[in-house]
Order: C-alpha cells, then sequence, then structure tokens
C-alpha cells in the first residue's frame, strides 16, 4: 500500500508566509539603517597641543609600573597596586608591540590637547587612545603624570 504524503500543510506553502518574511526581512533592515546613523560623532580635530611628554612605563620586581622620563630615564612616577584602567591601556599598546615584533624600548607620548583632551600615542605603531573617551576618573590616571613630570623639572631646575 503505498500512500501519497501530502505537503498542503508544510510551511511555506501559502503566499502569506512569503509576504511575512519579506516584511519581517525589510523591518530588520530599516531597523539596521536606522540604529546605524544614531550615536555616531563626527571625529574631531585635534585642539592644539598644550604640554607632551615622552615617557615609558616599565615593569618592576614588585608589580609596580615606574614611569620614566624617556630623555633623562628618571622615574617622574611610579602606579602601585591593581591601576586597573594604567594597566589595561598599557597592555593593549605593549599588546600591538608585540604582533608587530617591536620591543619596549620606544618611548610613548602623552598629549595634553588646549580643549582638556588627553591622547596617549605610540609612535611606534602609529595606535592612539584617547584617553577622554573613558571618562574623567580613568583620563585622571595619565593626567596626573603631567603635575608629576611639572613637579619633577621643577625639582631638576633647582
Amino acid at each position: 500500500m503505498s500512500q501519497s504524503i501530502s505537503n498542503q500543510h508544510l510551511p511555506g506553502q501559502h503566499g502569506l508566509t512569503g509576504w511575512i518574511f519579506v516584511g519581517f526581512l525589510s523591518s530588520v533592515l530599516l531597523v539596521v539603517a536606522l540604529l546605524r546613523g544614531q550615536g555616531m560623532v563626527a571625529p574631531q580635530d585635534d585642539a592644539a597641543v598644550s604640554w607632551q611628554l615622552t615617557l615609558r612605563f616599565e615593569d618592576r620586581p614588585n608589580g609596580d609600573i615606574a614611569v620614566l622620563d624617556a630623555d633623562s630615564q628618571m622615574e617622574i612616577a611610579r602606579y602601585q597596586g591593581e591601576q586597573g584602567f594604567v594597566r589595561g591601556t598599557l597592555r593593549t599598546l605593549s599588546r600591538e608591540r608585540m604582533r608587530r615584533g617591536i620591543g619596549s624600548g620606544p618611548a610613548f607620548d602623552l598629549i595634553g590637547r588646549t580643549d582638556g583632551r588627553l591622547t596617549l600615542n605610540d609612535p611606534a605603531t602609529g595606535v592612539r587612545i584617547d584617553l577622554e573617551s573613558f571618562g574623567p576618573t580613568n583620563m585622571s590616571s595619565f593626567a596626573r603624570l603631567h603635575i608629576h613630570a611639572t613637579s619633577f623639572q621643577n625639582t631638576i631646575q633647582e
């Protein structure tokens, strides 16, 4: 006995199903198009440089991070303890250097701008991190280096 299998009740056999799919797909594309334009901020031109530090960051055996003036190799600051944002930022830059086969020797540029923005730049890789993007508390972790460097410079001149 052969029974014929009817495909009348299989999905997709109604004309309405196709239109529902087309409507759903169109809705998704419309939502993606609308959301894509939201929250996008046009890149700002960089303000003039107010100050710039050329720094090296070195890990110490006790887990601290020493911040050295790249020219004099004198320690101007030290990060102790967790310092998650500082460590994470430096880890990002170090990872890119390792990926390109660049050692830890080249210095970084910390740039303060006249509009209050702060940038950490790695000239060896071209990677730039706009620190104000992470909020004022995290940015201040690096902004304090300007104060330390200024007091360090004043100490040397005396």
